[in-house]
């Protein structure tokens, strides 16, 4: 008989145990980024400003267009993000060297310690979670993740990951 409190047969989970997955990442989502959201708040930024902060510093020298891609969003809303940062002393913008019309972004000193210190926080809640959760669960969790994502941001998802190998 399947374990009917949290290891139920996976293969026929009813609506109302879907329902409840679906609310508790609800939930969760609204944890992992609290952190985040209150040290954003103290200088008006939202988001939108974590997740270009946040690619920026995994891809130093990034392309404008190659983070609209990523973040899937329209130009005008990630230029009025980054020309906020920009502004604000947080990321760099520099043109192309072989293309003019690029520009290639860089965190400055203060832009990389916001986004270590917003990080850090994620990184803290992610830890102790995975922690109480254990090692097989981690990667069910991922897998799970990984399988959520639509087969274009799943490819994405691994190219990032590949090229950080």
């Amino acid at each position: 008989m399947p374990d009917t409190q949290g290891g139920e047969s996976l293969l026929f989970l009813t609506d109302e145990q879907l329902r409840q997955g679906i609310e508790a990442m609800f939930f969760a989502y609204r944890g992992f980024t609290a952190d985040p959201d209150r040290i954003l708040a103290t200088m008006a930024y939202g988001r939108a400003h974590h997740r270009a902060i946040h690619f920026i510093a995994r891809r130093p020298g990034t392309t404008v267009n190659n983070l609209l891609g990523i973040l899937g969003v329209t130009k005008q809303s990630l230029n009025r993000v980054l020309r906020t940062l920009v502004e604000d002393g947080l990321v760099d913008s520099r043109v192309g060297t072989s293309d003019k019309r690029e520009r290639h972004l860089y965190l400055t000193e203060d832009g990389a310690a916001l986004e270590r210190k917003l990080s850090d926080a994620q990184r803290a809640r992610m830890r102790a979670a995975y922690r109480t959760a254990g090692p097989e669960a981690v990667a069910g969790f991922r897998k799970v993740l990984e399988a959520m994502m639509d087969p274009d941001l799943r490819r994405k998802y691994y190219a990032i990951r590949e090229e950080d190998s």
